[in-house]
């Protein structure tokens, strides 16, 4: 695989002579079909963008955030932010580039990851980038039409992203599934309408809290959740694993 090579304060920059042409680098279009080397290359070289993403060597790249996602995002963040707090060996990261394979980098609003002492399937390139599948991505979509719920679904579920949330704003609709058999499945909603991850023990959210913006109880229920006997022996495995 091929890696982008920075200089650093310890290495010496070849001067370019005056008469020696320096390559021009492209910015990026919405659009584009690029390699994720040429995507990353032009992504640096162009600081004022905050997202762009390559999705089967496409590039994607955010419009205006309304005000609907951005408080979504940060009610999601909060949620996720908590349960890390108190869970050993877990990763909370707001809107990281993902190298998932050659022809994707996305760069979800959220994830949450084991770390690979612990046995997670991801990593922290020399690059300061995280690389491999996470073990939960949260996508904010504005409705069932969009890429999230489409074209992200398929490279997330082909990579190995055991868990995949998407909250669309306008739908008023949060869905959350697990991968199972190669493919992805909804969790299943208990008679509180409580879902929770497979994945991470006590991980729980009560979806009609959280769609009418309602976090103190959404939080509260979480808390619950991380006093459970199957979040105790998780946390007892991640830190006994840790030690190791």
């Amino acid at each position: 695989m091929a890696k982008l090579v920075y200089p650093t304060s310890t290495q010496e920059v070849p001067e370019t002579s005056h008469n020696e042409e320096i390559p021009h680098v492209l910015p990026l279009e919405n659009g584009d079909r690029l390699t994720r080397y040429e995507f990353e290359r032009r992504y640096l070289s162009m600081p004022e963008v905050k997202k762009a993403e390559l999705i089967e060597r496409v590039v994607y790249m955010q419009s205006p955030v309304r005000n609907s996602h951005g408080q979504s995002h940060s009610q999601l963040i909060t949620w996720l932010g908590t349960y890390s707090a108190l869970t050993p060996g877990t990763l909370v990261s707001d809107n990281a580039t993902v190298r998932l394979d050659v022809d994707n980098e996305p760069q979800p609003d959220a994830l949450l990851r084991l770390t690979p002492e612990v046995g997670g399937t991801s990593h922290i390139t020399d690059d300061d980038y995280i690389e491999g599948p996470p073990e939960l991505i949260v996508e904010i979509a504005g409705s069932s039409a969009a890429i999230d719920v489409h074209d992200k679904k398929q490279i997330y579920r082909r990579n190995g992203v055991q868990e995949y949330l998407v909250w669309r704003v306008y739908d008023r609709q949060i869905d959350w599934w697990e991968l199972y058999e190669c493919d992805y499945r909804p969790l299943s909603v208990d008679q509180q309408g409580m879902v929770q991850s497979c994945v991470f023990p006590g991980l729980c959210l009560v979806v009609a809290e959280l769609l009418q913006g309602n976090i103190a109880a959404v939080l509260a229920t979480l808390q619950k959740g991380m006093q459970t006997p199957e979040h105790m022996a998780f946390v007892k495995r991640l830190t006994g694993a840790k030690e190791d």
